[in-house]
C-alpha cells in the first residue's frame, strides 16, 4: 500500500479548517506565546520525550481521564512563568462562555507548554509582574491572523543550537482530504542539521545553556480520532524531531508535542492503518516545521 500527499494551500496549522493560531511578542524581554484555538472543542493527547519539561494540564490528556475535548492550546517562552500564559486564555475564554459547564462559569482546558529563553540576553527585571498572562491574552485575540514564522510567538526568543530558532509551519493533504500539519517552537538543545548529520559525531553547541533549551508544538489533523489515538499521533510526530535536530530528547530538552484532531473527516480504513499514515505524515511536517522556523528565523 502506497500513499500520497501534498502541502496543503497555506503549507501551514491553518489548512487544517476549524483551527485558527494567534501570536504576540515582547521585544524587550525577548519572549512570546501562540495560542491554537479551534472553533469547537477538539480530542487531544500529548507526548513528552525531553528531561526538563515544562507544562499545564498534560494529565487531563490522559486517556482513562475524564475529559474527553479540549477548548485550546498555548505554546510560551518563559520558563515557568510562561506557564501564566495559559491563565490569560483560559480566563478569556471563560468570559465568553466557552469550556465545560461546572459551576457559575465555563471552566475551559487548555494545556500548555513552555521553553527556556530567559538566558537569551532579554530584559527579565518584570518584578513580580512577568507579561506571560497578558500575553496569553493578546495571542488569543490575535487568533485568525496569519501564522508569522521564525522570531514570532513561542519562538521569538529562541535558540536552535547555534543558531536563532523561531517557529515554523507546515502541513501534508492526502488525495480524500484528510489533512495533517504542524506547528513548532524549535529552541533545542542541539543543533539543527536536516539531512547532514554525521553518524559517530555529536556536536554539543549549546552546552554552556544547559536546561536553556526546549522544542514544543503540535500536531493537527482534520481526523476523527479520540484521545488515545491523538496521543499515539503525537508520538509518532516526535520522530521528526529525530530527523532535524542532532542530539534530541536529551535531559537538557523538554521537548513536548501534542496533537489534536478536529473529526471533520471520518477514517475510510481500520483505525490502526490511518493511524500508521497520519503518524507518519506528521513527523514528515514536523521535520519541515522545524526546518521552515530555523530558515525563516534566519533570514
Amino acid at each position: 500500500m502506497q500513499v500520497s500527499a501534498r502541502p496543503g494551500p497555506g503549507d501551514s496549522l491553518l489548512d487544517i479548517k476549524g483551527l485558527k493560531v494567534g501570536q504576540a511578542e515582547d521585544a524587550r524581554v525577548r519572549t512570546g506565546t501562540t495560542v491554537i484555538l479551534p472553533d469547537a472543542p477538539v480530542a487531544m493527547g500529548v507526548d513528552v520525550r525531553g528531561g526538563a519539561p515544562g507544562t499545564r494540564d498534560t494529565d487531563a490528556l490522559d486517556p482513562t481521564c475524564l475529559v474527553e475535548k479540549v477548548h485550546g492550546l498555548v505554546l510560551s517562552g518563559g520558563s515557568v512563568f510562561g506557564l501564566a500564559a495559559a491563565d490569560g486564555v483560559t480566563a478569556m475564554l471563560s468570559s465568553r462562555g466557552i469550556g465545560l459547564p461546572l459551576g457559575p462559569r465555563a471552566v475551559p482546558v487548555v494545556p500548555s507548554a513552555i521553553l527556556f529563553d530567559l538566558a537569551n540576553g532579554g530584559d527579565k527585571d518584570w518584578g513580580d509582574t512577568p507579561p506571560y498572562r497578558d500575553l496569553g491574552i493578546k495571542a488569543l485575540m490575535a487568533a485568525g491572523e496569519p501564522i508569522r514564522q521564525g522570531r514570532a510567538g513561542a519562538g521569538y526568543g529562541a535558540l536552535a543550537g547555534g543558531q536563532p530558532g523561531g517557529i515554523g509551519t507546515a502541513s501534508l493533504v492526502l488525495a480524500d482530504g484528510t489533512a495533517v500539519a504542524a506547528l513548532i517552537a524549535v529552541n533545542c538543545f542541539g543543533e539543527v542539521a536536516p539531512g547532514a548529520m554525521q553518524h559517530g559525531e555529536v556536536t554539543l553547541p549549546k552546552l554552556g545553556l544547559v536546561g536553556g533549551n526546549t522544542t514544543i508544538g503540535c500536531v493537527a489533523t482534520n481526523a476523527v480520532l479520540d484521545k488515545a489515538a491523538c496521543r499515539r499521533l503525537a508520538i509518532m510526530a516526535q520522530d521528526g524531531l529525530a530527523r532535524t535536530i542532532r542530539p534530541i530528547h536529551t535531559s537538557f530538552d523538554g521537548d513536548t508535542i501534542f496533537a489534536m484532531a478536529t473529526g471533520e473527516k471520518a477514517a475510510s480504513g481500520p483505525l490502526a492503518t490511518t493511524l500508521a499514515i497520519l503518524g507518519t505524515l506528521a513527523a514528515d511536517c514536523v521535520a519541515r516545521a522545524v526546518e521552515k522556523a530555523v530558515s525563516a528565523a534566519a533570514g
